[in-house]
């Protein structure tokens, strides 16, 4: 984990802003965090790295709405364990859609990496939501979201730069490890519920 961070930190602080994006992409809600933590720390300016974020991630949104489009249900059948998607919830969500089209996008993006996200994006493209509406709503979702955890990075950030040279090792390692134990925390509690019951 830690050789992984390093090796991380060590990509974003050569190639800054070209790398971020690709990261996004892959690994939207993460990045986001580290890039939050980096912005307090003098890496980024704030503008062109928040932009760079919510491009990254709402292409990332985009492909899956692609792979629910053109792939559907074979896909899902094929594949889907691989994410924990299974036909039933693709079922569940569907019926979902055909109810509450925009409060779904919305809340789905903003709870991105909670355990049903991803279910969302590409039951968004199997149920033929008009692609506008799709694009529309994700990116307001993403203004949050992507202000959220970027927020959340800058405060480890401003926690890092006050403690002294001797915690601060102590301080990186505690920020990834509370920040993975949320999110798995998280997406573990999200995954016992109904879709509809979040809704």
């Amino acid at each position: 984990m830690t050789l992984a961070f390093a090796t991380l930190l060590g990509l974003i602080q050569t190639y800054r802003y070209v790398i971020i994006f690709p990261l996004a992409v892959v690994e939207g809600p993460f990045i986001m965090t580290i890039c939050g933590f980096l912005l307090r720390l003098g890496f980024f300016d704030f503008w062109p790295l928040y932009l760079i974020l919510m491009t990254g991630d709402l292409a990332a949104d985009i492909v899956w709405y692609g792979v629910g489009y053109y792939g559907g249900r074979p896909f899902v059948e094929r594949y889907g364990h691989y994410v924990s998607i299974t036909p039933e919830l693709i079922d569940k969500t569907e019926d979902a859609f055909h109810r509450h089209q925009n409060k779904i996008l919305f809340l789905s993006k903003i709870t991105m990496g909670f355990g049903f996200a991803l279910v969302v994006l590409m039951t968004a493209g199997l149920a033929r939501i008009p692609f506008r509406k799709y694009v529309i709503f994700n990116a307001l979702g993403q203004l949050i979201w992507t202000a959220l955890l970027m927020g959340v990075g800058f405060f480890f950030g401003n926690l890092y730069v006050t403690v002294n040279e001797g915690l601060r090792v102590v301080s990186l390692v505690a920020f990834i490890a509370i920040f993975l134990a949320l999110i798995y925390g998280a997406s573990r509690y999200l995954r016992r519920k109904d879709i509809q019951n979040l809704l």
